[in-house]
């Protein structure tokens, strides 16, 4: 993935391949924050079976596995953060460990399905998790088949297949591939501590930027149920405001909260 990115030495750019790497970016951070992340892993609103599919699909769309792999995991971490049997936790394996080299490990390879009773019993998540890498293979055929029809209606646009599937697709993956990672690498590492929990999140207005609102990560870890977790209307949290969106719609619904006893009890560590 990220040697395929040195292909915009060949294909170049233009200003719509880049808007589609942007965009591709955002939509798919929002689908791991969102739906893999606060849906999958911490069942914080509720939805119809239908559209939970649906969010899965465009969640595997970020290459980063399947739903099941990655909400078994996820739990495995909340269970045992920055603890020894933490797969990803830079106090205990350091910085590149717990950015990206844990997943590539044999042992972190299968799905902790212990970790995901509840999920298990919906087959279409099942077969998905099983065949995730068809939905980016999808996707970049797709960018491909988009730029090649621009190329020849659109040719003002400056672009066709193969620039937007390195754009579109490579590029802006492997960019949401890292700033997902610190999540587990430097949200751990750097920011404020609002609240003493039993591990080490902090929270970081720019890891919040890069990654819709995961960067309040200390503010997750006191209370994980919640759908949001830029606690204060200062901390600015996409991913929340993305979920009320789709909450009024009628799409989602039962969007947990932090409780205010919860939200107010900070004070405890100003490291």
């Amino acid at each position: 993935m990220h040697l395929m990115c040195l292909g915009v030495i060949w294909v170049g750019w233009s200003p719509f391949a880049v808007a589609v790497a942007v965009s591709l970016y955002f939509f798919r951070m929002l689908a791991i924050t969102g739906f893999y992340h606060r849906y999958f892993s911490h069942k914080t609103f509720k939805t119809c079976r239908a559209m939970q599919f649906i969010f899965a699909v465009l969640g595997a769309s970020a290459a980063q596995r399947g739903p099941l792999w990655w909400a078994s995991h996820h739990r495995h971490h909340h269970i045992h953060s920055d603890k020894e049997t933490d797969a990803h936790s830079p106090k205990q394996h350091g910085f590149f460990w717990s950015h990206m080299g844990w997943f590539m490990s044999n042992e972190n390879f299968p799905p902790k399905f212990q970790r995901i009773p509840d999920l298990l019993k919906y087959r279409e998540l099942v077969w998905l998790d099983r065949f995730d890498a068809m939905v980016p293979v999808t996707l970049a055929a797709g960018l491909y088949g988009l730029g090649e029809l621009l190329h020849s209606y659109a040719p003002s646009l400056n672009t066709n297949g193969p620039q937007l599937v390195v754009w579109g697709f490579f590029i802006s993956t492997v960019l949401l591939y890292h700033a997902t990672y610190t999540v587990n690498s430097l949200a751990h590492q750097i920011g404020k501590r609002r609240y003493k929990t039993n591990d080490d999140s902090r929270n970081s207005l720019l890891l919040a930027l890069i990654t819709c609102g995961e960067g309040w990560h200390n503010n997750h870890y006191r209370f994980p149920g919640s759908a949001r977790q830029g606690f204060y209307w200062w901390e600015i949290d996409m991913t929340y405001y993305f979920l009320k969106l789709l909450s009024s719609l009628g799409i989602i619904w039962d969007l947990r909260v932090v409780p205010a006893e919860l939200k107010n009890s900070r004070l405890t560590d100003k490291s």
